[in-house]
């Protein structure tokens, strides 16, 4: 399965009585990066969970291309997410949580992917158990873990989270990478210096609606506040 873009058409989310997302609208295409940013609760990790299947809208719909969404195997694996729980196994070591996942991918060369990705990650000499690693180390290795089945949707929470300047610079390579490469991204982040530069576009969660941040002058945080006293 392919698409070109991801689509959200009025899409609203409650839980109970509480509305955390109300009519969003808004669409991002192949070869595009879109920050998503706003205060805690805003409802950033909401709407990634919607894009990512695993949590169904109130009302509304996405699509997916042409498709509307569905819980499917298929479109599943063209998605790729990084979420506050990095999903590493601590007893095992990054080569070992690499080989693990690209099994359950269905990666038919998993020794290579894998040795790319350990690269990638700068973890390539580490035979220890993750469970000894640094923050920023284990968040490397879940994005890695994120992409090793090459998604086609790309959905990133906080993941400078934990990051030092060297592996920052890196991430923001490979998400310029991404974008290169065709993929849809999304980023969810707090860090407005990290991320400017590298997504084409921004915007502003706040109480439950959805602003575009205009492309204009100024640096991202700049037009942050402008938006966010706008809206």
């Amino acid at each position: 399965m392919d698409f070109q873009s991801i689509s959200f058409t009025d899409v609203s989310r409650h839980f109970g009585r509480r509305r955390v997302l109300n009519k969003i609208n808004f669409r991002c295409t192949a070869g595009e990066t879109v920050a998503l940013v706003g205060a805690n609760g805003a409802g950033k990790s909401t709407l990634l969970g919607i894009a990512a299947t695993l949590l169904t809208p109130s009302s509304g719909r996405v699509h997916y291309g042409d498709s509307v969404s569905a819980s499917t195997a298929e479109l599943r694996a063209r998605i790729g997410v990084l979420g506050h729980d990095l999903f590493i196994y601590p007893e095992l070591s990054a080569a070992e949580n690499l080989a693990f996942f690209a099994r359950a991918y269905g990666i038919r060369d998993v020794t290579r992917v894998v040795q790319s990705a350990l690269e990638r990650a700068g973890l390539d000499e580490r035979d220890d158990p993750a469970g000894r690693f640094s923050r920023g180390m284990r968040q490397r290795l879940a994005l890695e873990r994120a992409l090793l089945h090459e998604p086609r949707l790309v959905l990133l929470d906080e993941p400078f989270t934990g990051l030092d300047d060297a592996a920052t610079a890196a991430l923001r390579g490979r998400l310029i990478d991404l974008r290169d490469a065709g993929c849809i991204v999304l980023v969810a982040t707090h860090d407005l210096e990290t991320i400017d530069g590298v997504a084409d576009h921004a915007v502003l969660l706040r109480g439950g609606r959805l602003t575009a941040i205009d492309d204009g002058p100024g640096s991202l945080r700049e037009r942050y506040r402008r938006a966010s006293r706008e809206s």
